[in-house]
């Protein structure tokens, strides 16, 4: 922390910080991985996106997250 630090800086720095995360380390669902490939979520899209998820776990929707 530099001497310029408020509380009021220091916190919304925090809230940046829990916002930022990458790939497959939160949860995420068959939608979310149809959405992140940049697509419609449709009912075979979805289902397609479950079997992935089921095969590659988190690898899934890595590819496609920063």
């Amino acid at each position: 922390m530099g001497k310029d630090s408020t509380p009021d800086s220091d916190e919304a720095r925090a809230a940046r910080l829990r916002e930022l995360y990458t790939g497959g380390e939160r949860p995420f669902d068959p939608e979310d991985l149809v959405m992140a490939r940049g697509l419609e979520p449709t009912p075979e899209r979805v289902e397609e996106a479950r079997r992935l998820i089921e095969e590659k776990g988190a690898a899934a929707i890595e590819r496609y997250l920063p």
